[in-house]
């Protein structure tokens, strides 16, 4: 049966994690996840003076990590449906160039052609249409601009597939629900969206079906993470 990613249980379900959320993050992956998210801002290339979006921005690392790399007063904009996120990435804020919105990914409330960068960090496969989601981040993206996703994949090599499955499945559920305590089985459903999504070519295909093209996909950590670009034609 395919997993439950209406917009109101994925609301209810980070919201009820949202105060030990980047705990948890680094915790369960020895603060790996900080590493992918260098990764992927030099990944994107060299930036302008020009806004940035993030969507499914959680508590904002990756929109803080962009806004390190661009040039004033370039301003990051970031997005996210669920209210107790968003205030928590506010408190992070720090008077840093970063506006926090709360809106959900299949509607953006921007105009069109708008942003040189729009990108993602561990949130498209919660999203409940992902090409639907890809096509709304490339409508916003400027002509010339790129479209970046950095999500969870399953490894290719087959021992450390065996053995990363096996914690998913069998370690990680638990140890979440035991150190953050919510209904919605928020570690349980981290390990069966992941084996759900489409990684490597499967999710460049989406991205370029999407109207995106030059995409490409960098796998991380021996395949654990990897980071997807592609580009909106200049016409």
């Amino acid at each position: 049966m395919p997993v439950d990613k209406t917009g109101d249980r994925i609301r209810q379900m980070f919201g009820e994690i949202a105060g030990r959320y980047d705990f948890m993050n680094h915790f369960l992956s020895l603060g790996t996840d900080i590493y992918w998210r260098w990764k992927a801002v030099r990944l994107a290339g060299p930036l302008k003076a020009a806004p940035v979006l993030d969507v499914c921005t959680g508590t904002g690392d990756l929109a803080f990590a962009f806004r390190g790399k661009l040039q004033d007063p370039a301003t990051v904009f970031a997005t996210d449906f669920t209210h107790g996120m968003l205030k928590l990435a506010e408190q992070k804020r720090d008077n840093r160039n970063v506006v926090f919105l709360e809106a959900d990914t299949l509607a953006l409330p921007f105009p069109s052609d708008m942003f040189q960068l729009v990108s993602v960090a561990f949130g498209l496969r919660n999203v409940s249409n992902t090409i639907a989601g890809l096509r709304e981040m490339a409508r916003v993206c400027q002509p010339g601009g790129k479209v970046l996703v950095l999500e969870f994949s399953l490894p290719n090599n087959r021992l450390l597939s065996r053995v990363y499955q096996w914690y998913f499945r069998n370690i990680l559920p638990r140890l979440g629900q035991l150190l953050v305590r919510n209904r919605q089985a928020a570690y349980e459903y981290l390990p069966q969206s992941v084996s759900e999504f489409p990684c490597g070519s499967q999710l460049t295909g989406l991205m370029e079906e999407a109207g995106l093209v030059k995409t490409s996909f960098h796998p991380l950590t021996g395949g654990i993470a990897t980071v997807y670009l592609g580009e909106k034609p200049l016409t």
